[in-house]
C-alpha cells in the first residue's frame, strides 16, 4: 500500500482519488486556480470541505451560491475560510483573485447528506500547545471540528503548523487504527506538507506497534501521506516552518479518541497544553 505520495504537479486531479486502497474513506484534491478560471466536481458518497489556501473565491454548491471566500494572502497569515458540502451534490469553484486562488478539497465516506454552509474566520478555532523547550509547540486550526457537530458527518478537517523553526509534532506517537471505545476509535488520516521557507523539510514516521521500527519518510513541500494504521509523529528540520493540511474521516465515529504509545505516553505530563488538545478531538 502506498503510504506516501511525492510531492508532483497534479493539473487540478485528485492526489488521493476516490477508492484508494489505502485510505478508502477518504478524498483529497489540491485545486490552483487562475483569475476568471473555474473547477467543477461531484462527490455521489462523500461530503466535503473547501478549504482556501490562498486567494478568494465563489463555490455554487446545487443551486446554493457563497460568494466571496477567502481573506488571506498565503496559507502564512492568519485564518482560513471554507465551505461544507454533502455529499451527492454538484459543486463549482471560481476564482476572482487577480493573482490566482489556492484550494485544498477533503472529502470523508457518509451515509447520510447534510445542507452545505460557510466556515468564515471566526467560527474556526485555534488550538495552541506545547512549548520551546519541549520542541513541540503547535497551532492548531480546525475548519471543521465542533462546528460540525450535528451539522456534518465523520469528516474532520484542519491545519497544523509547527510554531517557530523546526520541532515535532503528533507526539508523544498515537494511533487510532482499531474502535475499542473508550480507549481508541478507528480513523484514517491524509496529510499534506508544506514549508516555509519552501525548500525546508521534514519526516513522518509510521511504526504498527512498539517493537517495529518505521517506516520513515522524507518529506518536502508537497509531500502527501495516507495514515491507514500505526502510530504517526513528524518532524521538522531546524530553521523551517512546517505545515501540515490533516483530513481524518471516522469508520464508525466522529469522535476521535487517540491511543498513546505506552512508551512515551508519561510525556503527556511533560508537554503544556496537550490534554486540552486531545478533548477538542472528543
Amino acid at each position: 500500500m502506498q503510504q506516501h505520495i511525492e510531492p508532483y504537479e497534479n493539473k487540478n486531479n485528485p492526489i488521493v482519488d476516490v477508492g484508494n486502497k489505502t485510505v478508502p474513506l477518504i478524498y483529497f484534491n489540491h485545486i490552483k486556480l487562475n483569475y476568471e478560471e473555474s473547477y467543477n466536481y461531484y462527490l455521489e458518497n462523500h461530503e466535503s470541505v473547501i478549504a482556501v489556501v490562498m486567494g478568494k473565491i465563489d463555490v455554487y454548491v446545487d443551486d446554493i451560491s457563497f460568494l466571496n471566500i477567502g481573506k488571506r494572502k498565503d496559507l502564512w497569515s492568519g485564518k482560513p475560510e471554507g465551505i461544507y458540502v454533502g455529499k451527492n451534490s454538484k459543486v463549482s469553484i471560481k476564482c476572482f483573485s487577480k493573482k490566482g486562488s489556492e484550494v485544498y478539497v477533503a472529502g470523508g465516506l457518509i451515509e447520510k447528506k447534510f445542507p452545505p454552509f460557510k466556515i468564515n474566520q471566526q467560527q474556526i478555532q485555534k488550538v495552541q500547545y506545547g512549548s520551546d523547550e519541549t520542541k513541540t509547540h503547535r497551532k492548531i486550526y480546525h475548519i471543521l471540528g465542533k462546528n460540525g457537530e450535528g451539522v456534518s458527518g465523520r469528516l474532520l478537517v484542519s491545519e497544523l503548523f509547527t510554531v517557530g523553526a523546526g520541532g515535532w509534532s503528533g507526539f508523544p506517537p498515537h494511533k487510532h487504527d482499531t474502535d475499542r471505545i473508550p480507549y481508541e476509535t478507528k480513523f484514517e488520516e491524509v496529510y499534506q506538507f508544506r514549508f516555509n521557507p519552501s525548500n525546508g523539510f521534514g519526516a513522518q514516521f509510521l511504526y504498527p506497534d512498539q517493537k517495529s521500527l518505521g517506516p520513515i519518510y522524507h518529506v518536502k513541500d508537497g509531500s502527501t501521506i495516507l495514515i491507514n494504521k500505526g502510530y504517526h509523529p513528524s518532524v521538522a528540520a531546524p530553521g523551517y516552518q512546517m505545515y501540515y493540511f490533516t483530513i481524518i474521516v471516522g469508520k464508525t465515529h466522529r469522535s476521535l479518541i487517540q491511543f498513546f504509545d505506552p512508551s512515551h505516553s508519561y510525556q503527556l505530563e511533560t508537554i503544556p497544553g496537550i490534554k486540552d488538545m486531545i478533548d477538542n478531538f472528543k
